[in-house]
């Protein structure tokens, strides 16, 4: 069984996200493929146009990737 991971981008899968309580994870790209796993997550609390609140924390959504994982039979 392989694991990847689904961005979220849109307002309707954040919503989906928060509804179902997955576990999201917040990444930020360094360029060339590198990046940096900033928080490993929690559910999503709130979000708007402009940040997303996980576990307490605001990420801006133009800097940050938002992250959930997905299993792939």
């Amino acid at each position: 069984m392989n694991h990847t991971y689904k961005v979220l981008k849109s307002d309707i899968e954040l919503f989906a996200a928060a509804l179902s309580q997955v576990k999201v994870y917040v990444v930020q790209s360094l360029g060339d493929e590198l990046i940096s796993v900033i928080d490993y997550g929690g559910t999503i609390e709130k979000f708007s146009p402009d940040s997303v609140k996980i576990a307490g924390a605001y990420y801006i959504r133009n800097q940050f990737e938002f992250r959930v994982d997905k299993k792939l039979c």
